[in-house]
């Protein structure tokens, strides 16, 4: 009886790790920007980050890494492309001073895009698309 117990305890508690690392890749990407840009006031440099984002629903919140320290945080809407993105991508808007500003992460492999200001990209001069 009792081992019987505990064969369905480590059956759960494996069960459930298994699933948490599954969805734990759904909510992650990377950025790879080849250019500085601002986002919430804040100054990304040129370089590699790792995407994570947490909500449900269409708004989420945004977490740029930079190694193990969080860089940025922004609310963004989840939006799906027709088709999978061939690539980590992102796209930026440029101000008159000539700073530029992210307005999308497009998440390679997945139809996943995280759009941050529908303004800024409805009144854009220029974008990149962009990222390896």
């Amino acid at each position: 009886m009792k081992l019987s117990k505990i064969s369905v305890a480590l059956f759960g508690a494996a069960f459930l790790l298994a699933s948490s690392t599954f969805a734990g890749d759904v909510n992650k990407g990377k950025l790879n920007l080849e250019q500085k840009v601002n986002v919430e006031g804040k100054t990304l440099d040129a370089g590699t980050y790792r995407v994570e984002w947490n909500g449900s629903g269409p708004n989420v919140q945004v977490n740029i890494i930079k190694g193990k320290d969080t860089v940025a945080t922004f609310p963004a809407q989840v939006t799906e492309s027709a088709n999978q993105n061939p690539e980590n991508a992102y796209g930026s808007v440029s101000a008159p001073d000539g700073t530029r500003s992210l307005t999308a992460i497009y998440i390679g492999g997945k139809r996943t895009i995280l759009q941050l200001d529908q303004n800024a990209a409805a009144n854009q001069q220029s974008s990149t698309r962009s990222s390896k």
